[in-house]
């Protein structure tokens, strides 16, 4: 009786007409309107990946906040480098706008409420939080702890190289530098870079290698790695600051001598990456010097390193029968710009990390590859003061009109505060206020100009609000919500299939 009582119902449910779904109406469909819609029927495109990823990259903006981000986007809308024509810039997308998978990241160190790039790149490449300053050491390990190694955290890449995956490293910093050492190294002290005055012969007896030494002894060795930063390899007198008279350089060909190590753009761009052997090219002696004040034929650009390392890795994984590969990508300087307060160059480098984002992209199969795109913490500049649409994000502030508390205008139109001095879009949270005397003397959109702070300190600091997570690839379904910033190594091994 049951039975034919559910058989009967369901025979009159399927006769009753369908209820109509509402229909969307309002006298208003104007482009946005007809955007929106747009935006939401790709949405509604279900990408399904495959749950297993050959490759993953792990792609890090240094101090690339949310603020950064929305600044970049205009900032590269109005300036565009790829042949578009500028565009207010607002509606603008960066390569990471429209990928699949967006998260926020929680950035504190363990004993830090705003964080450093030390702890916040070892919590990605090791999977556990530490102290500010420290990288890839537990939380309540010190020095003594390099007397144990097998102690200390395993990072993504030693993991990965214990699977026989490839590994690469391309930065615009020093490759010794905090985030693209958190790759290979262990230090309690993210300054011990090299044998020389930052890492003195007291703490040497803690029995720690330094940086550059680490990155050349890693076992198993690297297949590409990008940077600046030589003078940590090379000794005293000889181009370099070492002190203890190593040149790591022929220490690190003696051991692959089918290894390339280049030292200028024009020698990577005479190599071939398919070629045998490990590549190391070591730049500049310092940092990569700033987009704005690259020369081409001496130093190669982000994007242009990120395809070598890609076709390099690449071609390693076929000759390693299918085993990929982890690189780590880093826009370093983005961060750098910001400690001198100043937002053009910080911006261009965003701009340009932008850009390496949209090669690899385009360059991987996101079928077997996960690349995921953040940064380590943020940077206290801020957007404000209710500019109109389009104006440019390095001037002055036009008011928009209609909009909070215009306030007082100069005679050009800008909107002046309380001294009656005109005001910017962007400005930094701190900084060295001798940037108030060079406001003056230059325009707010120019290369040079420092913008103007509220507390005067000796750098512009990092910030400690969340940062941003994108991803595209096998298991990017897990990148969603608010998230701890160790969580980041986790999902990329689960797409690894480690367990």
């Amino acid at each position: 009786m049951i039975i034919r009582n559910l058989f009967l119902a369901g025979l009159l449910a399927a006769a009753l007409p369908a209820t109509a779904a509402p229909v969307l109406d309002t006298p208003v469909q104007d482009s946005w309107w007809q955007d929106g819609r747009a935006a939401l029927d790709a949405r509604l495109k279900a990408v399904n990946r495959p749950k297993r990823a050959k490759n993953v990259i792990l792609m890090v903006g240094d101090g690339m906040g949310i603020a950064t981000i929305t600044a970049a986007r205009i900032f590269d809308g109005q300036r565009p480098i790829d042949g578009r024509a500028p565009g207010p810039g607002e509606d603008n997308s960066l390569a990471w706008d429209r990928m699949a998978n967006t998260a926020l990241v929680k950035t504190y160190n363990t004993n830090a409420q705003v964080s450093d790039s030390a702890g916040t790149a070892s919590a990605l490449n090791t999977g556990v939080k530490t102290r500010i300053g420290v990288i890839n050491f537990g939380a309540d390990q010190g020095p003594e702890a390099c007397r144990t190694p097998e102690k200390l955290p395993r990072s993504f890449a030693e993991l990965a190289r214990a699977q026989g995956m490839g590994l690469g490293i391309v930065t615009t910093t020093r490759i010794t530098h905090a985030t693209p050492a958190a790759v290979y190294g262990h230090v309690p002290n993210r300054d011990w870079e090299g044998a020389d005055r930052a890492y003195p012969a007291s703490d040497r007896a803690s029995g720690c290698a330094d940086l550059a030494t680490q990155l050349i002894g890693f076992k198993g060795g690297m297949d590409v790695v990008l940077g600046g930063g030589r003078a940590r390899f090379l000794p005293l007198g000889k181009g370099g600051q070492r002190d203890d008279g190593r040149d790591l350089v022929a220490e690190w060909q003696k051991t692959w001598p089918q290894g390339r190590f280049v030292s200028d753009a024009k020698g990577l761009r005479a190599l071939a990456a398919a070629g045998t052997g490990p590549v190391l090219g070591l730049f500049t002696p310092d940092h990569l010097s700033f987009e704005h004040d690259r020369k081409d034929d001496a130093e190669p650009s982000l994007p242009e390193m990120a395809r070598f390392a890609l076709a390099k890795l690449e071609a390693g994984a076929r000759a390693r029968r299918g085993k990929g590969y982890y690189l780590m990508i880093e826009g370093g300087r983005i961060d750098h710009g910001h400690h001198a307060s100043n937002p053009y160059r910080a911006l261009k480098e965003a701009q340009m990390f932008s850009a390496t984002v949209a090669e690899v992209l385009k360059s991987v199969n996101l079928d077997e590859t996960l690349v995921l795109v953040t940064a380590d913490h943020s940077h206290v500049m801020t957007i404000a003061g209710y500019p109109e649409r389009g104006n440019n994000i390095l001037g002055y502030i036009k008011p928009a009109r209609g909009g909070e508390s215009e306030g007082a205008l100069s005679p050009e139109g800008y909107a002046l505060d309380d001294r009656g001095q005109p005001m910017t879009t962007l400005s930094y949270a701190n900084g060295a206020f001798q940037a108030r005397g060079l406001s003056r003397l230059l325009p707010p959109d120019d290369p040079n100009y420092l913008a103007n702070k509220t507390h005067g300190t000796a750098s512009e600091s990092h910030a400690g609000e969340d940062v941003a997570l994108f991803a595209e690839g096998p298991r990017a379904d897990l990148v969603r919500g608010v998230m701890e910033q160790n969580l980041i190594f986790h999902i990329m091994a689960e797409a690894l299939g480690w367990r």
